[in-house]
């Protein structure tokens, strides 16, 4: 679109769910992107409308919790809305017809601009010359013969083609949404499942291993010292922290519903990942919401499979 002379204005949605993979030192790849092209660039977090959609998509998830159909829709009508407020003539997206099984067939292409309001006012320079011309494309606004024509799952032509224009910092292909991973979208589907889908929990997603204890009681345990240290940082008031009192190990974090027999459960898992595990009795410093010490045996790895989630 530069190449072309035409102005362009860029807007890069961010969320919890983005992979690691799209950021370096704390800051979205776009945002180096559009400086190193001299463009300016409009960041919105989308997390509070994406929970939503996950929680409830109209057009269903993909293969796993990924509802981008109706992901796509909000982010075009946003785009809408920008485009009104810059004098903006049109939308410019880097879709590949057929790339993305859900998303990006060409029926559900034409489906998202209808829903978001921009029916024949969407450019994709990538793969234009698979699809019909736009509407800016038959008025002459972009040149369509400059544009290009690629379709499918393979990503070697945009490689190439980032590579001419001196880009090399961007995630690899399967990477992006963090809704697409088995293992994460298993705990999202989770959290929903248990009326617990709410940003609070899902920060606590990218940390330790997780155990569903009861319909309304989740427990964390800490993989390693920065992970313990996260999990301290993340706890609420109302939640539990389990530590072995006499032995190095995970810290826990325990969270809903906890009664007595689940507290003391937590506690047993809490030890079976540290150093006291070979012990017959450990005992274990319960803080947060409640304070007490429990004298407990490490749980058994055949009970915590059924736990984990």
């Amino acid at each position: 679109m530069l190449e072309q002379g035409i102005e362009v204005h860029v807007l890069h949605f961010s969320s919890v769910f983005a992979s690691a993979a799209s950021r370096r030192e704390g800051q979205p790849l776009a945002v180096r992107v559009a400086e190193r092209l001299g463009v300016p660039i409009t960041v919105e977090d989308v997390t509070e409308e994406l929970l939503a959609l996950v929680q409830n998509p109209r057009h269903g998830h993909g293969s796993g919790m990924n509802p981008c159909i109706d992901c796509r829709i909000m982010e075009l009508r946003r785009a809408r809305r920008l485009m009104d407020q810059v004098g903006a003539k049109f939308v410019v997206t880097g879709e590949v017809v057929g790339q993305r099984p859900m998303s990006q067939r060409r029926f559900t292409l034409r489906l998202i601009e209808r829903e978001a309001g921009l029916e024949g006012l969407v450019v994709r320079p990538l793969c234009a010359l698979a699809l019909e011309p736009s509407i800016p494309e038959k008025e002459g606004w972009v040149d369509r013969e400059r544009l290009r024509g690629f379709a499918g799952r393979q990503r070697t032509p945009q490689m190439a083609l980032a590579a001419q224009f001196g880009i090399t910092d961007y995630p690899e292909p399967a990477g992006g949404c963090r809704l697409t991973e088995p293992g994460y979208a298993r705990r999202i589907a989770d959290l929903r499942d248990h009326g617990e889908l709410n940003l609070a929990n899902v920060a606590l997603l990218d940390v330790g291993r997780h155990f569903r204890l009861a319909a309304g009681a989740k427990l964390v345990v800490g993989r390693d010292g920065p992970e313990n240290e996260r999990i301290e940082r993340l706890a609420a008031p109302a939640d539990l922290l389990l530590v072995a009192r006499d032995y190095a190990g995970p810290t826990a974090l325990a969270r809903g519903a906890y009664d007595e027999d689940l507290v003391r459960l937590a506690a047993r898992i809490t030890v079976r990942y540290g150093q006291g595990r070979a012990e017959a009795r450990v005992v274990v410093t319960v803080s947060g919401a409640r304070s007490a010490e429990l004298m407990v045996s490490p749980a058994s790895d055949a009970g915590l499979d059924a736990l984990r989630v």
